[in-house]
């Protein structure tokens, strides 16, 4: 197959995460920017790379990119490209796009040139003048950055996120993609001890469950280019089967979820069984106040509630102090906290953080305060 440029996006901060998953996806020539991986595949490699990455948003399929100070060169530019690689003469598809730090700065006016420019490009190779646009869906996105325009086809549709098992999820819920990357950046693995006191829907813990039995977070889901011609079915069906045959079903996992909430207890199991975990996690209702870590070595991660009302101050800080009391003296204990409260740290008193990562769940910055514990004795 000829060689394509694929882009993998998401949150910022991930970089270096998403590149080492990518590493060991087993491609190389990547280039790291922010919010964002390029790298080389061939159209085979689409599946894969939907199927299998955990903490990107999407996978887009580069077209071209050029500079664009005019609507003219962002017109003649989109045209150059050669779309009738991927959309067939049914084909529908519709535009996206952003722009930032440019001259075009009319997102719409972009959209609108795109798509000129495209549909002229296609009656010219499928010489027709009507396109019935009953066939597969497209979605070209236009990126303008610093007068560059980035023309790219989305291969994933819906965000790589939606695993199809969270049809329950909280307030603010945490993302499935975040929510890996929180666990790949733990010194958690499938031998250890990893309890989320404050699970919510049990995003976290669903996803190490995922990470430990090496169960392909897309797995149970459709993507868009599932129905490009352009990509043969067998491939996907050959990819689907690669991923089943990789699932570990010997391993042991010790996770624990505990919530305040009975309602997310009963949302978390629901999950656990949609993501086919259920038996790998025990989900209890337990208040953060009576939680009894009797364990000398462990992991905790979580993401507390944000408080960012003025009303959930006073219960903020209860859950911080609560961790405080519970973990102060358990120095074999690495302990993981994602929030928006920057005060974190003033009550979690046994050290300052090793590390604090800023990151964003969806739109909301949010640091993950990370402190390391005792290695386990051999």
């Amino acid at each position: 197959m000829h060689k394509i440029t694929l882009m993998a996006i998401f949150s910022f901060g991930l970089e270096a995460i998403v590149k080492r998953e990518l590493q060991a996806l087993g491609f190389d020539n990547l280039t790291v920017a922010n919010g964002k991986v390029e790298f080389e595949a061939t159209p085979g490699d689409i599946p894969k790379a939907n199927l299998w990455l955990r903490c990107a948003d999407r996978v887009l399929l580069k077209l071209g990119e050029f500079k664009a100070l005019t609507f003219d060169e962002l017109f003649e530019g989109t045209k150059a490209l050669p779309w009738e690689d991927w959309i067939t003469k049914d084909g529908q598809f519709t535009v996206t796009g952003k722009s930032v730090k440019s001259t075009l700065g009319s997102v719409r006016a972009c959209q609108s040139i795109v798509k000129k420019a495209v549909v002229e490009r296609l009656k010219e190779k499928y010489e027709t003048e009507w396109f019935e646009e009953t066939g597969p869906e497209f979605t070209i996105q236009v990126g303008m950055l610093n007068n560059i325009a980035t023309l790219t086809i989305d291969t994933s549709g819906s965000g790589l996120n939606r695993r199809g098992y969270r049809l329950q999820a909280g307030e603010a819920a945490l993302k499935e993609t975040l929510a890996a990357a929180l666990v790949q950046l733990s010194f958690w693995n499938k031998e250890r001890l990893l309890i989320d006191p404050m699970c919510g829907s049990g995003t976290i813990l669903i996803e190490a469950a995922l990470i430990g039995r090496n169960i392909a977070p897309g797995l149970n889901r459709e993507f868009a280019s599932e129905r490009w011609p352009s990509i043969p079915k067998n491939v996907w069906n050959d990819a689907r089967r690669e991923a089943r045959a990789a699932i570990n079903k010997d391993v042991e996992l010790q996770l624990n979820g505990y919530d305040i909430d009975p309602a997310m207890i009963t949302a978390s199991k629901a999950n656990a069984k949609r993501a086919g975990v259920e038996t790998d996690i025990i989900f209890e209702q337990k208040d953060i106040k009576d939680l009894w870590i009797d364990q000398q070595y462990g992991i905790i991660i979580s993401n507390p509630p944000y408080g960012i009302k003025l009303g959930e101050y006073r219960e903020l800080n209860e859950i911080y102090i609560s961790i405080h009391k519970t973990f102060r003296k358990k120095t074999g204990w690495s302990v993981y906290i994602l929030t928006a409260d920057k005060k974190f740290p003033d009550y979690f008193k046994r050290s300052r953080p090793d590390k604090v990562r800023k990151l964003y769940n969806g739109s909301i910055e949010v640091n993950y305060y990370q402190y390391f514990g005792e290695r386990p004795k051999l």
